[in-house]
């Protein structure tokens, strides 16, 4: 294992009804007046909003709306959100939703504080030196983003997909009540199990040093995520398997995974987020056609490791038969596994080329040639 420094100082309020504490945990940490973030107006018909605002009304606490964030958020919408929160002078941003409010709520908070346009700091040209105090109450889970300090945004102008960083992103307080993710259409259950997976395997196949420990902590995601999909599935209802669903989601990109391991990549994000740049898909639904087609061309790369996978996740002997064993998870549980499932017909230049400046964002372009890109993409078709 290598030598590590594990930080993560987000509190965790997890269970049932823990939203109507929230005016209190903004309270404690002296907010006065918050930029409320959310999507869509279903968390007003479903009865969240007015929990959520009798519990800031209670503590004395004061809110703008910034309303309407869209499943793979757009930089136009943050810009939009910054600007709001500068005029009102509020002094914390608290997300409703799931984790693309959350990433653009974490992405004003960044803004506010930052002279420039925001998207220097996602091209590397602007520094996050500090961020108004981000909270959330998390309605989906799959992206980790409660617990972690990235977010990730598209610029719906130049169809880059990219991502900040920041230990001033890590949310004061997240709220997770798996009661309020009960709701969740089937897709989008079954594209944030996808999600949550890919965020478990990157490290686990790409990285030169992986402890024992950590594939270990990898697989147990794994397997409980399965689980806990094919029972919700069953039973949308079952509180517990929810439960175990969104706690599995944190712990697979909250760094605990990470942490011990050297020369780590993420290859597949890599690749998904230039299909949801280019053609709006669902996150979850591109990584659950792109993982697959990935570990095709990858897997004679780490072939110990892969095996491994099979074997305690499936219990099969080759990595092949891992391979093959999670894509027919992904077509069981009707997540996509082929391009054409997603409205994409046509490998055009544009998308090998946008996942190419993807490689280089991500720092991994002289293994991902235009080559390589196209023979894992046609591998998905």
């Amino acid at each position: 294992m290598k030598d590590f420094t594990w930080l993560n100082p987000t509190t965790l309020d997890f269970g049932k009804n823990k939203e109507k504490k929230i005016g209190e945990h903004l309270a404690k940490q002296g907010s006065q007046h918050i930029l409320l973030c959310y999507g869509s107006d279903r968390i007003k018909r479903d009865g969240l909003f007015s929990s959520v605002i009798s519990s800031l009304e209670k503590n004395g606490i004061t809110f703008v709306e910034c309303g309407g964030i869209v499943s793979n958020p757009t930089l136009g919408k943050v810009r939009e959100g910054i600007a709001l929160a500068r005029q009102n002078n509020v002094d914390a941003v608290l997300s409703v939703g799931g984790g693309s409010v959350l990433d653009s709520a974490k992405a004003i908070a960044a803004g506010v504080r930052y002279q420039g346009d925001v998207w220097d700091l996602f091209m590397g040209s602007g520094s996050i030196d500090s961020a108004l105090p981000v909270f959330d109450i998390l309605t989906l889970a799959a992206t980790g983003s409660e617990m972690n300090s990235g977010a990730v945004v598209t610029n719906e102008e130049t169809n880059q997909k990219y991502a900040i960083n920041s230990v001033h992103l890590f949310p004061v307080v997240s709220v997770v009540n798996p009661d309020l993710m009960k709701t969740i259409t089937r897709d989008y259950l079954v594209y944030s199990a996808a999600d949550i997976i890919a965020h478990s395997i990157e490290g686990y196949f790409t990285a030169s040093h992986q402890p024992h420990f950590q594939s270990r902590m990898v697989e147990a995601i794994i397997k409980t995520v399965m689980e806990s999909t094919e029972k919700l599935l069953v039973d949308p209802s079952d509180y517990n398997a929810r439960a175990e669903f969104a706690w599995a989601s944190t712990q697979a990109l909250n760094g605990l995974i990470y942490s011990g391991t050297e020369g780590y990549s993420y290859p597949n994000h890599m690749i998904e987020h230039a299909l949801s740049a280019l053609f709006n898909v669902p996150h979850g639904a591109g990584l659950s056609v792109v993982m697959p087609a990935w570990m095709k061309w990858y897997q004679s790369r780490n072939s110990e490791q892969f095996a491994r996978f099979a074997r305690e996740i499936f219990g099969l002997d080759t990595a092949e038969q891992g391979i093959a064993a999670l894509e027919n998870w992904f077509n069981k549980i009707g997540t996509p596994t082929r391009l054409p499932q997603l409205g994409i017909n046509n490998i055009s230049a544009e998308l090998i080329d946008n996942i190419l400046g993807n490689a280089d964002w991500f720092g991994i372009k002289d293994i991902y040639t235009r080559d390589v890109v196209a023979d894992i993409i046609n591998k998905a078709k």
